[in-house]
């Protein structure tokens, strides 16, 4: 795993440097750089070596020299491309590096090469050939990658704060729009950022660009959508023995390293499914195996965790998060995430990798199986939104959603008055506004009060409701699938995973996201994702004879942290200021959350989360 940097314009060796070092924590066991001053192309590299440790330095190039590439990522199918590719009379110079497929790849099959990886990347390919830069991100984007334009040419790096060490972004203006949205949201729906002149690559994307004339062409090459009317052969017990089979070799595929590894594990269903299927094909004994815990027991589940580890016989470590420790990496925040984020777990998610990397360097996640296999608590209740949607008046449903308004807040893990407020704020609307809204820290009306100016909720959630319209299915569940996978897997859970892993110089990897593992979900029926009320039932199904009957059967609580207790027991002076938000709906959301008269935790964390940016608004 590794950090990428780089220009086409104006600048010089130090310029790169400074971006590349702004990424030392990606990739502390070396750097590379490539410059072509008559071309006027930079290309930055930092290194986390993982594979192919003595041979793996970048860029990479071909035989001659004309083709390279800076990569942060793991192909996990690298091995079978390099057969492919040595059978078409290609040389590798590496011993076993997945980096350098890419370089053969492209001169073999030039954009085609990105359907055929199966993996997690993103990478700067430079073909001196055509005088062309291409940078690609895989299908779920679980490696990050931004760009810019600006006068002093095309700007590129793994994090905002590599592109924010080039002059021509030094001083960027954020983008009232985007501010807006990720109040909304929670996240900054790609392309968008923080920033006017920075976009970010979406998933599942390549960027082609004219080193000569700098203009750009964006490609899609993939895009997660449903396809349940080619559901694949077999029934009910044939496709649980597929999907067992599909995630056994996906987890195979990603114990490759030549570097310690470990597994995260929560106690739930999809972290314990994946530990299992690595002590399948591990000595159980030789596996570490990490949780994080709380001492808020709603929150907490080290005890099935512990329980976990115990039933296949890892080496198990647990650590305890709290508000002292939270408190302490506020100050950190910004350089944790780079970009704002509305998603409070990745504290805990920060700590965990920081636990993890004392003794490993790569670790396995659950990540993906919520979204693949309809893991989330509003996949229950879409029948009966339908059904309240349809039956209860508007002036019934303001009365019931202010009467919820007025309940006292609970500080439990998903309490009564939390998802009451949440489901009933979207119900008013029409469903493709449901899921945004649900899921977002901040209400449309709550949004408008910290702006001090009228939103429009059709532009607020554009970008969900344009997905929503457009889907070709015609069902709630999978139109929510495909809401909680292009959207809030690519730019909530995998951003929380990359930042935090790598922020502690870790890799880590999710199984569920392997192409297979995704394209056998994407022709699943529904009904066999949610099945009388059972989320992720097919996969259970899959699981049933490796886990414990009390995990198998228990009910996901999510990986969340006490935030609504935290923040009560914080300084109010801890809030600092916020860029764009009306100080005073500010303060005084802050005084009814800590009175608990209303629950404001979402809306409070996205201000902290942007107090420390202070760039010029334009």
């Amino acid at each position: 795993m590794c950090g990428i940097a780089g220009f086409i314009g104006r600048g010089d060796e130090a310029l790169l440097t400074a971006m590349t070092d702004a990424l030392a924590h990606r990739g502390p066991d070396g750097e590379g750089r490539f410059i072509d001053r008559d071309h006027a192309v930079y290309l930055g590299h930092r290194r986390l070596a993982v594979i192919d440790i003595a041979l793996g330095q970048q860029p990479m190039w071909n035989e001659d020299g004309l083709v390279g590439v800076v990569f942060n990522g793991m192909i996990y199918n690298h091995a079978a491309l390099r057969t492919e590719l040595v059978a078409r009379g290609h040389v590798f110079r590496s011993d076993h590096s997945d980096t350098e497929v890419l370089v053969h790849g492209w001169e073999e099959w030039g954009l085609d090469l990105l359907e055929r990886l199966n993996g997690m990347f993103a990478f700067a390919l430079l073909d001196r050939r055509t005088s062309r830069l291409i940078l690609a991100r895989d299908r779920f984007g679980e490696k990050p990658l931004f760009y810019g334009h600006g006068p002093g040419g095309i700007v590129f790096a793994s994090e905002l704060s590599a592109i924010l060490a080039h002059p021509s972004h030094s001083a960027a203006a954020m983008d009232p729009a985007s501010i807006r949205k990720y109040l909304a949201y929670g996240f900054f729906p790609a392309p968008l950022t923080p920033y006017k002149a920075i976009a970010k690559l979406p998933q599942g994307h390549a960027l082609e660009i004219d080193i000569k004339t700098q203009q750009s062409r964006l490609h899609r090459y993939w895009r997660f959508a449903i396809e349940a009317d080619a559901a694949p052969a077999g029934d009910l017990d044939r496709w649980a023995e597929e999907l067992d089979g599909l995630l056994t070799k996906s987890v195979s595929l990603r114990l490759d390293s030549d570097k310690p590894l470990g597994i995260f594990l929560s106690g739930g269903l999809d972290s314990s499914t994946i530990l299992s299927h690595a002590a399948q094909l591990r000595p159980p004994e030789s596996i570490e195996s990490f949780a994080i815990g709380f001492h808020e027991e709603s929150f907490d589940e080290s005890v099935y965790a512990a329980q976990m580890a115990q039933h296949v016989g890892s080496h198990h470590r647990t650590e305890m998060c709290d508000l002292d420790t939270a408190r302490a990496l506020l100050t950190e925040l910004p350089s944790i995430i780079d970009e704002p984020l509305g998603d409070s777990s990745i504290l805990p998610t920060y700590l965990l990798c920081k636990f993890a990397r004392r003794h490993v360097t790569v670790a396995l996640s659950g990540d993906g199986g919520d979204e693949l296999f309809a893991g989330y608590d509003p996949f229950k209740v879409l029948a009966r939104a339908q059904l309240y949607h349809r039956a209860v008046p508007r002036p019934v449903h303001a009365a019931l959603a202010a009467l919820a308004a007025r309940m006292p807040p609970s500080d439990r893990n998903m309490s009564l008055d939390f998802k009451l407020n949440r489901g009933l704020r979207g119900l008013g609307l029409r469903p493709a506004l449901w899921n945004p809204i649900w899921l977002g820290p901040a209400s449309p009306s709550n949004i408008t009060e910290l702006l001090a100016e009228p939103v429009d909720v059709e532009d607020l959630y554009s970008e969900a409701i344009t997905a929503w319209d457009n889907s070709a299915s015609l069902g709630l569940v999978d139109r929510t699938l495909e809401f909680y996978t292009n959207f809030y897997l690519a730019d909530d859970i995998m951003v929380k995973s990359d930042r935090a892993s790598m922020r502690n110089s870790l890799e880590v990897r999710a199984p569920f996201l392997d192409n297979d593992v995704a394209d056998f979900a994407r022709r699943l029926p529904s009904s066999v994702k949610l099945r009388g009320g059972v989320t992720k039932w097919i996969l259970r199904k899959s699981a049933a004879k490796r886990l414990p009957a009390n995990l198998l059967e228990r009910r996901k609580k999510g990986f969340g942290i006490p935030l609504a207790r935290w923040l009560r027991d914080m300084p109010k002076d801890v809030l600092g200021h916020a860029p764009m938000l009306d100080r005073r709906t500010l303060q005084r959301f802050w005084q009814e959350h800590h009175d608990r008269k209303r629950d404001h935790r979402g809306a409070l964390w996205c201000a902290l989360t942007l107090q420390q940016r202070r760039p010029r608004i334009a």
